[in-house]
């Protein structure tokens, strides 16, 4: 069974920092590719950051510059460092991890980020 646990998450004043964690098990993060997404109320989820490969990608550019996804292959877990937070950063964040090549994509539960003004 495919399990993916998100945690870090809470409430963090305006210019703060908060580091996620997705802890993954029945996987290995080292073969998929590994992304957080967050979905603000009334919004769409949106990709934040992934990684495929060694390659990082970082989605909005909103976030660029203050986000940073990395992955511990010998921990099983992927992180996301979150600098500069603003007010707008508020959402529930979710780990994603997704295989296309065997149709794979799991979701875990989400972790909800409030950024106070």
């Amino acid at each position: 069974q495919v399990q993916l646990v998100e945690s870090g998450g809470g409430l963090v004043q305006a210019g703060g920092s908060l580091r996620l964690s997705c802890a993954a098990s029945g996987i290995g993060v080292n073969g998929y590719n590994m992304g957080w997404y967050r979905q603000a109320p009334g919004k769409q989820r949106e990709l934040v950051a992934r990684i495929i490969g060694s390659t990082v990608s970082n989605y909005p550019n909103s976030v660029k510059g203050r986000f940073t996804i990395s992955r511990d292959n010998a921990k099983n877990t992927v992180y996301l460092q979150m600098n500069s937070l603003e007010p707008d950063d508020t959402a529930v964040y979710y780990c994603n991890a997704a295989n296309p090549w065997v149709g794979d994509d799991y979701w875990g539960q989400g972790t909800q980020v409030t950024v106070s003004s």
